[in-house]
């Protein structure tokens, strides 16, 4: 490894001490960072000329490593500007391209998808909920039956939900959706890099993915689009990436996406079992503390991420004493942070008290965790003596 390579990640790891909030964004890797500062100046990539093949080529590179990473088809890779613009084609898209579309939803959801959702149903568009337990897993008999119980239905499910960090029945809802004829759409930016992800096996007509989750560069992500689907696009001008999404592509964000990908899919395993490890010792601290209750077992949960409620605290309380101590963490989605609202992942499993996330990465260390696990007990007891 080059050593301008190791000294940034020395750098990143030290800049990022005490962070527990990878699930909101992972810190850029190193990897993503030098891919992107190697390519020089870059033309359109829509242009014919020398400078515009190659900056095509690269871009396309790009879109293969990520389909590869996925379990996708290189035409599948549609680039957006994130998550969030790719819930919104996946969803909005079909319901321009058939409006007698019927929706059909996971409760939980990411705010994208509920709200984009809201929008649709002011519209005229019909709107179905489905809920969950209390450990944040999706009813997958109540998904079925809300599927079968009308034509034109497009279903969406996160295959993680991205505050609990639990996964989702998405093998139980997939078969549901293909046995109706119903479309399936798969929110997977909170799984991306922590499970596999493979687009062909869950057999869903759209996918979403970004690259800040991953640590790749914020402000680019992907929805796949299976070939044998379709949306109306959101955006029209020069027609590029099928004529789906519009506009001059970001070479050097996709660059660096596929970079930071590649990176979390070649370590998976290794750092798979490396946070669970860590995970177990924070859910066995949490498991002796009075009024505490962690969400989800370990074996539905992703290997990163512990949820859990505290009894008689408030959830900006335990944020912000953790934080005083440089432990950076979170009560929920941050695409909702720095407004004080219950959560209403929270709402839907009946659960009582404060949320907080804890959720790792690959700049987390064993001194990290020593010393989030060492000032858990007496920031819950501040905490709480703080209302």
């Amino acid at each position: 490894m080059p050593s301008s390579l190791t000294a940034t990640i020395v750098d990143a790891m030290q800049s990022f001490a005490g962070y527990f909030d990878h699930a909101a964004t992972s810190p850029l890797r190193a990897s993503a960072r030098e891919a992107m500062l190697s390519l020089g100046p870059l033309a359109n990539p829509a242009s014919t000329h020398r400078a515009g093949q190659r900056a095509s080529a690269l871009l396309e590179d790009a879109r293969e490593r990520i389909a590869h990473c996925t379990g996708a088809h290189p035409t599948e890779v549609v680039f957006t500007s994130g998550g969030t613009e790719s819930i919104n084609l996946a969803l909005k898209g079909q319901w321009m391209q058939t409006p007698a579309t019927r929706f059909v939803a996971a409760a939980i959801e990411h705010h994208a998808t509920l709200d984009a959702l809201e929008w649709l149903e002011k519209r005229g568009a019909a709107v179905g909920f489905v809920p969950c337990d209390a450990s944040s897993v999706t009813d997958a008999d109540a998904f079925r039956a809300a599927i079968s119980a009308g034509d034109n239905t497009a279903a969406t499910v996160s295959l993680a939900n991205n505050e609990t960090g639990v996964l989702q029945p998405i093998e139980a809802i997939s078969n549901a959706a293909r046995e109706a004829g119903a479309t399936l759409h798969v929110d997977a930016v909170a799984a991306l890099g922590h499970v596999p992800v493979d687009f062909a096996a869950i057999g869903a007509s759209f996918l979403s993915i970004a690259a800040h989750k991953v640590g790749g560069p914020v402000g680019v992500g992907a929805l796949l689009v299976a070939r044998s689907a379709s949306v109306t696009p959101l955006a029209h001008g020069g027609g590029q990436q099928r004529g789906l999404r519009s506009g001059t592509g970001d070479v050097a964000a996709a660059v660096g996406f596929a970079a930071a990908l590649e990176e979390a899919v070649a370590e998976l395993d290794a750092a798979s079992s490396q946070l669970r490890g860590w995970s177990d010792r924070l859910r066995g601290t949490l498991a002796g503390l009075d009024g505490v209750r962690v969400t989800g077992s370990a074996e539905i949960s992703m290997p990163n991420v512990v949820h859990f409620t505290v009894e008689g605290a408030s959830a900006e309380a335990l944020t912000f004493l953790l934080d005083e101590r440089d432990l950076a963490t979170s009560n929920g989605s941050a695409c909702t942070a720095g407004v004080v609202q219950e959560s209403h992942v929270v709402t839907a499993m009946g659960a009582n008290g404060a949320p907080l996330r804890l959720s790792m990465g690959w700049t987390t260390t064993d001194d990290d965790v020593e010393r989030l696990i060492a000032v858990l007990p007496e920031t819950i007891a501040r905490a709480r003596r703080s209302r």
